[in-house]
């Protein structure tokens, strides 16, 4: 049953994520993505620097010894998280989800392709690689589907929309060397509170000068609606990120990547309840051929370690 911990925890994190997108996606119209970054990620700093100062003192030492990790997790997670949100601000959930998502598992299979350490695992086989391109089509075919004007939100800003889809590209790997550096750290016996606590500094006073920078101007209006986005920033990015950050601790690396990109469908169903979200036929039918090539990546990659793991026995 232990094995099991790591993928379900990944698997709620995918769950909580479809409620995450639609609510932000239609708050981001009424007020700022920095706003939202700052509330969310300094409750999770100080929350969970509490839990591992009164628990697990001793890590906040420990971890001393990778300043370079913790640097570059915090630097990739910053870039991930405000290329997501902006590009969340402009195109439709789903849409947004699938290709920040859709990345993960083709920047993990490049890095090993070229040999670098911090992407660990196996080359993959030719029927993985054949399901990558598989992936990697799905996304294409839905750039032309948001660039056409065929998503389920009409363009009104092509820049916009543009510079969103190409930011979606850079989140989508940052996050994926984000969570590779976090691994290394959960490697080297560092918990998932202290990762967690120690991930998003540097997001959170990015948000917070660019609020400072913008004159203050959130769009929250007083204390009552604060509290309701602390509850909801909260309820649906802080404790699903630990239960990410939990589950990651417990699971292959590429397993979690391709679990966590079965999300899309379950955020399109949900955004149907978005009046600003229309029904996308097209939207829809890349995000199913997405999700079939990433399932199939998967099986593949547990029927090759199956096979090997009897061979070995």
């Amino acid at each position: 049953m232990a094995s099991f911990a790591g993928p379900a925890l990944v698997l709620v994190f995918c769950l909580s994520q479809a409620f995450r997108d639609v609510y932000f996606g239609n708050a981001f119209q009424h007020i700022s993505f920095f706003a939202v970054v700052f509330i969310a990620f300094a409750i999770s700093v100080v929350l969970f620097g509490v839990m591992t100062a009164l628990r697990k003192p001793a890590e906040f030492g420990a971890v001393r010894r990778y300043p370079g990790t913790v640097i570059a997790m915090n630097v990739s997670t910053a870039i991930a998280w405000n290329c997501y949100f902006f590009a969340l601000s402009h195109l439709e959930p789903s849409v947004v989800n699938t290709l920040h998502s859709g990345i993960a598992p083709l920047v993990v299979v490049a890095l090993g392709a070229m040999g670098i350490r911090l992407a660990g695992g196996e080359r993959p086989q030719p029927m993985e690689m054949a399901c990558y391109g598989g992936i990697a089509a799905s996304l294409v075919a839905l750039w032309w589907v948001v660039l056409s004007d065929n998503s389920g939100i009409e363009i009104t800003n092509f820049g916009a929309t543009l510079g969103s889809l190409a930011l979606l590209l850079v989140s989508g790997t940052a996050i994926t060397v984000s969570q590779l550096y976090s691994k290394r750290l959960h490697d080297h016996g560092i918990s998932a509170e202290a990762v967690t606590a120690l991930r998003y500094p540097l997001i959170t006073v990015v948000a917070g000068i660019a609020i400072l920078a913008s004159g203050g101007n959130t769009g929250i209006h007083g204390a009552g609606h604060l509290a309701v986005l602390a509850v909801a920033a909260t309820v649906l990015m802080v404790l699903p990120t630990f239960a990410l950050q939990a589950g990651i601790q417990r699971t292959r690396r590429l397993t979690a990547q391709v679990i966590r990109a079965l999300g899309p469908v379950l955020v399109f169903g949900l955004e149907q309840i978005d009046h600003r979200v229309a029904y996308s036929g097209p939207t829809l039918a890349c995000i199913l051929a997405y999700s079939v090539f990433v399932v199939g990546a998967n099986l593949a990659h547990g029927w090759r370690r199956g096979a090997r793991i009897t061979a070995q026995a």
